[in-house]
Formats: C-alpha cells, structure tokens, sequence
C-alpha cells in the first residue's frame, strides 16, 4: 500500500479517453465510515456523504455522459472516490483535521438513521455540538496530501 492509504497507481489515476496519456489528480475525494455500520448503512451513508460533494464543490463533477445510440447520462465525479473504514475514534480525529485544514466536507450523524426527510436531518445535526456528534461518515475533499492527513489512521474499505 501507498502512503495515501491505497494499493496501487490506478487509485490515483486515471485514463484519457484515447487510454494513453494517464491523468493524475491532483485532488482526492475520500469519505470515511464507522467500522461498526450495517452494511446498508455503510451504502446509505456512502450516497449522502458524496452527494453534498457533488452539489457543493462545482469542480468535481465531470461532463454528461453519452452512449453510442445518444441517449444522455448524468454526469458524475470525475475522479475516484475512496472509501475507508475507521473507529469511531478515528473518524472523530479525521472530522477534527478536515475542519482545522478547512475542507470541503460533509457528514452523515448516527441521528439521521431515524429521519426520515432533509429538514430533520439538518435538524438533527444543527442540535449536537461540533464536539458531540455522533459520526457515521465523513466525506472529505481537497488538495490529495491535506486529505491523506485527514484520513491518517483509516483503512480502505474492504
């Protein structure tokens, strides 16, 4: 495994359309969950994480997609997404270096498994503390060696 937590060069980048110039990114999306999730949750937490991303920093969303025949796709990220796994020690550490290196971010609290719409999920959260949230997930991204930092100590996911 590389220092960024990964286990190889296809992680950090990626492709050219003609596949043979590779592109480095010089920027990294990395959500972090709790090791103790379901794994519905796990997947849940993951698509809210990632979609605050999208909606929030313009420039991680790529061109629509197109098919052979010109049917039209959404576009999506366009680069990697990493996914880790963290205690929730771990996780409340890496929450605490995303917000001192004033990153992007989003989180998802152990809260919003019991609402049920966005208003009570930004509710839940806007009730705790920054210091007493209950993390499930944290999405983070940024310059790829200030998210390596704040990612320090989880594991890629399984």
């Amino acid at each position: 495994m590389d220092p960024s937590g990964t286990s190889g060069a296809n992680s950090r980048i990626g492709l050219s359309p003609s596949g043979d110039a590779p592109v480095r990114f010089d920027t990294k999306i990395a959500v972090v969950l709790r090791d103790d999730l379901e794994p519905w949750q796990r997947l849940n937490v993951t698509a809210f994480l990632v979609s605050g991303l999208g909606t929030a920093v313009s420039e991680v969303i790529g061109e629509p997609y197109e098919d052979a025949d010109g049917v039209s796709y959404l576009p999506m990220f366009r680069q990697p997404v990493l996914v880790f796994e963290a205690s929730k020690e771990t996780l409340t550490a890496a929450h605490g270096r995303a917000l001192s290196r004033v990153l992007p971010r989003s989180v998802f609290t152990s809260d919003l498994f019991t609402t049920g719409n966005d208003r009570d999920n930004r509710a839940a959260v806007r009730a705790v503390p920054t210091g007493g949230l209950d993390l499930a997930g944290l999405a983070v991204y940024g310059p790829r060696n200030a998210v390596d930092k704040v990612v320090k100590g989880a594991r890629m996911h399984p």
